[in-house]
This record gives C-alpha cells, sequence and structure tokens, in this order.
C-alpha cells in the first residue's frame, strides 16, 4: 500500500505544475514614459525567464520578429537584435530612436523554446508600450499577436496600487476564463513567503477580462496562456503540445511627497 501511495504522489508531481516556476518572456525598456529628461534612446532588454525569482535565464534562440508600432505604422526591427550572454545563456537587446511623439508599441515573437520538464514548447508573444513627449495614440489598439493582451487601462503613468484591467484575445476573439499569471519584476530586494507568492493567478471572465492590483513599484509581467490548435516538434522531431503566451509589461511607481525648498 505504501508502495502504491508513493506512485501516485509520484504521478501527481509529473502533472501537477510546480508552483513559482512560471516563464516570463521580458521586453523592457529603459522607462515606460519618454521626457526630455530621459531623450530619445531605447535599449529594449530581451531575455526568457523567472523575473519574481529573479532568474534563472534560460537560452533564447533567434527571435522570429521584432517590431514596433508607431503613430505613423509599423516598423520591422527584427534587423536590429544584437545576442549578448547573461549567465551563460543568450538574450537579446534591441536599439531604437523615438522619433515622434506618441504611443509605441513594442512587440517581440520569441523562438519556440523546449521545456522537457513541462513538455511542452512554450512561445510567449510579448509587448510594451512606450509613451513619447507626452502625446497619447492608440494604446489600446491590439499589434496583431496571435495570442494578445489588450490593455483596457493605460499601460503608463500608473501609480503603485493602481489596477491594471486587460482583455485576453486568441486570432482577434476573447478568450473565456483565460489563465492570467503575474509576476513583478524583482529587484532582489523581496524574497517570496511561499512559492504560491512568486506567481499571482487570476482567471479571465466569460468576456476575456481581467484586472489586477500592482502592489509595489516597478515592471510587471502579465501572460495569458493558451495551447495551441496544433501539436509542434521539440529538438528530438517528437510532436509535443505547444504554450503559447500573450504577454503584456507595464511600469508603475510610486507616488512619493513632492519635495519643496
Amino acid at each position: 500500500m505504501r508502495c502504491l501511495t508513493r506512485r501516485l504522489a509520484a504521478c501527481v508531481l509529473l502533472v501537477v505544475p510546480v508552483l513559482g516556476q512560471a516563464h516570463f518572456q521580458e521586453l523592457i525598456p529603459p522607462f515606460a514614459i519618454a521626457t526630455d529628461e530621459t531623450g530619445r534612446q531605447l535599449s529594449l532588454d530581451i531575455r526568457f525567464t523567472h523575473p519574481m525569482a529573479n532568474g534563472p535565464v534560460m537560452a533564447m534562440g533567434k527571435p522570429e520578429r521584432l517590431g514596433v508600432v508607431t503613430p505613423s505604422g509599423r516598423e520591422e526591427l527584427t534587423g536590429e537584435l544584437e545576442p549578448r550572454r547573461i549567465d551563460g545563456k543568450r538574450a537579446y537587446t534591441a536599439d531604437y530612436t523615438l522619433s515622434q511623439p506618441g504611443d509605441h508599441r513594442f512587440y517581440l515573437a520569441p523562438a519556440p523554446y523546449w521545456e522537457p520538464s513541462e513538455g511542452v514548447m512554450i512561445q510567449h508573444f510579448t509587448k510594451v508600450v512606450v509613451n513619447a513627449f507626452g502625446r497619447e495614440t492608440d494604446w489600446g489598439q491590439p499589434v496583431g499577436l496571435p495570442v494578445e493582451i489588450v490593455p483596457l487601462t493605460r499601460p503608463y503613468g500608473l501609480w503603485t496600487g493602481n489596477v491594471f484591467r486587460g482583455r485576453v484575445i486568441r486570432d482577434g476573439d476573447p478568450v473565456a476564463h483565460a489563465r492570467v499569471e503575474v509576476e513583478w519584476r524583482n529587484d532582489g530586494s523581496i524574497k517570496a513567503p511561499a512559492p504560491a507568492f512568486t506567481t499571482q493567478v487570476v482567471r479571465a471572465d466569460a468576456d476575456g477580462v481581467f484586472s489586477y492590483a500592482m502592489p509595489r513599484a516597478g515592471w510587471w509581467g502579465f501572460s495569458a496562456l493558451v495551447e495551441a490548435d496544433e501539436p509542434v516538434e521539440n529538438p528530438d522531431g517528437k510532436a509535443v503540445p505547444l504554450e503559447q503566451g500573450g504577454l503584456i509589461w507595464v511600469h508603475t511607481r510610486d507616488m512619493t511627497a513632492a519635495k519643496t525648498e
């Protein structure tokens, strides 16, 4: 009986996700709002990691596509990708110069990543919005990713404690009751007291809408997860499920009192 119990427990461990091990594709600019003080130069930090756990960084294949939608239209940035090493693992960076006021919706289609512990390929379509010089334009429009979070809350100019709302869409249609994982990009100042605190989880409603109040300043990632209709081949040539994610990053800052002379 004890042997049977141990075998059953082992099976449960194989099929139940381990808390606190969520994968997040990062696409992080140096700021969410460009001003005269920040300047026009962006360097996008692109890595695949566990942000709240502060790593580890996982090796990325060359992304399939990097682009930005500006008030003037769509720009292809894939040629700007530069590989680099973080803890010996491949990541990327890309530089961009803001040339006009308005919302700039950066998006990334990474190469699928093989996760043998889960038996799935992972591809998280990721975006972040940078507002330039105070002109509010089209932050609430989708960019056309296969799976995407369309913000219902303006995704910049957010104070700590604000509620972020978004709608999960797949091929343009809302995803009812989508699972949305939420993580803070840890700067090393916070240690989760238990694994369940590492990745927050919310469910979208029947219209694909979710909300979450962000309790700390910094970058927050929201990742809506669905399974692709068709399996794909893993590195060994075996057909396996493809986990597709629609991910958006937003930034919050503390509301502090203005300094007086």
